[in-house]
């Protein structure tokens, strides 16, 4: 049953993905048409940003342990807000890095703040079914805000590209006030937690293992906004506009079936058996995205919608393996620190991912798509052993694992 703190966790994850979704498909030309900085210096400025908010993200996410993960959630939910203003003021290359890197950062507390939240409210064995239909929700605001954005693309006048400036941040002060509305919890360090080495995550060997991992499975990140366009339109005769079928197909996949793939996600058995699956599905929506090389637009694009398909299905099943493991190996007084780190995985996917990806899929060709899909079972099945670790290490200071 939907209790009244995960339908609030869902609003607030609504109101900022309407904003995200317009804020994605308008702020490359934003940057380089209103702006006016080179297309290149927009990717380094995003690219040093994203770094930035990887480091971050530990310290950001143990001041959620000492403060509070509702008031830090609602603290970082308003600078994200305040950083996306910013862009509205910047002119030139130093005052954009610096905006992109307040927002970086922001983003990257403010996921680990509500991943502590969320802990805090919703119990152990609920998370990863939350999660899902969090995920849900996520794509589905992020077609709404993408088809805004698309009426700002439409138009092309500067007026547009601000207005969804505006909207983004109004929508994280939407966020924010949503989250202000949840219970307030007692800080693991106020209850006596804590205690022992400042930063502990970082010498977490299984768990930091276990994040690593992950990053090298969300590889997969750049594939649908950055590789495949270029590869439709460089090395397929398929139309240029399948690039977007392809999103919206991916998009209403994971509203659609991400809740009913994570209930078969009960603990860390079913989550590392999931997380398999996942690897040799994705090796092979690679082989077959490969498949689509040189080829004319129809076969092309029947080959390109099956690799999507599978690409979907990869995705669903890798995303509610990696909650289940995320959650369940974490000490329960350090999961805002925790959550902060796991969730580098995505920031290190953005920050290297466009140019691990690009590098592969356009410089190598086929062989590039074998060699990076060959790096997801791989990946997949070395999750299993750190998991162990993880666990045994958990239950040698006294804490539950769920097996599942």
């Amino acid at each position: 049953m939907t209790t009244r703190p995960q339908r609030s966790l869902a609003l607030a994850q609504l109101a900022n993905s309407v904003g995200d979704g317009a804020f994605y498909v308008t702020s490359a030309l934003y940057f380089t048409r209103v702006v006016g900085l080179a297309p290149a210096r927009v990717g380094l400025g995003l690219t040093l940003a994203w770094a930035v908010g990887s480091v971050v993200g530990v310290p950001l996410g143990r001041l959620a342990d000492r403060r509070g993960a509702r008031g830090t959630a609602v603290l970082l939910a308003c600078a994200t807000g305040a950083a996306i203003g910013a862009f509205l003021l910047v002119r030139g290359f130093v005052p954009f890095t610096l905006a992109a890197c307040a927002y970086a950062s922001a983003q990257s507390g403010l996921a680990a703040a509500r991943q502590a939240l969320l802990a805090g409210l919703v119990p152990a064995g609920q998370r990863t079914g939350l999660l899902a239909r969090l995920q849900s929700t996520l794509n589905g605001g992020l077609a709404l805000g993408a088809a805004l954005g698309g009426l700002a693309l439409n138009a092309g006048t500067s007026g547009a590209y601000r207005a969804v400036f505006v909207l983004d941040a109004m929508c994280f002060l939407a966020c924010a006030l949503v989250l202000l509305r949840l219970p307030a919890l007692v800080p693991p360090a106020a209850a006596g937690g804590l205690r022992g080495q400042r930063f502990a995550v970082l010498r977490d060997r299984p768990y930091a293992l276990l994040a690593l991992l992950n990053a090298v499975l969300l590889l997969r990140l750049p594939l649908l906004s950055l590789a495949l366009p270029l590869w439709i339109t460089e090395r397929t005769g398929a139309p240029a506009w399948l690039a977007s079928v392809l999103f919206v197909l991916n998009t209403a996949a994971v509203t659609l079936f991400q809740v009913p793939v994570a209930r078969a996600v009960t603990g860390v058995t079913t989550a590392l058996r999931v997380l398999r699956r996942s690897g040799v599905v994705m090796l092979a929506s690679c082989a077959v995205f490969a498949l689509s090389a040189n080829r004319s637009a129809l076969p092309a694009a029947v080959i390109l919608v099956l690799g999507a398909v599978l690409q979907v299905i990869a995705e669903m099943q890798q995303s509610a393996g990696s909650w289940q493991l995320s959650f369940g190996l974490a000490p329960a007084d350090r999961m805002g620190e925790y959550q902060g780190f796991f969730g580098t995985g995505v920031t290190v996917a953005r920050t290297m991912g466009p140019l691990v990806v690009t590098s592969l899929l356009l410089g190598w060709g086929t062989p590039g798509w074998l060699l990076l899909g060959g790096l997801m079972p791989v990946a997949a099945w070395a999750m299993g052993p750190a998991a162990r670790a993880a666990g045994r290490a958990r239950r040698a200071v006294g804490e539950p694992v769920l097996a599942g």
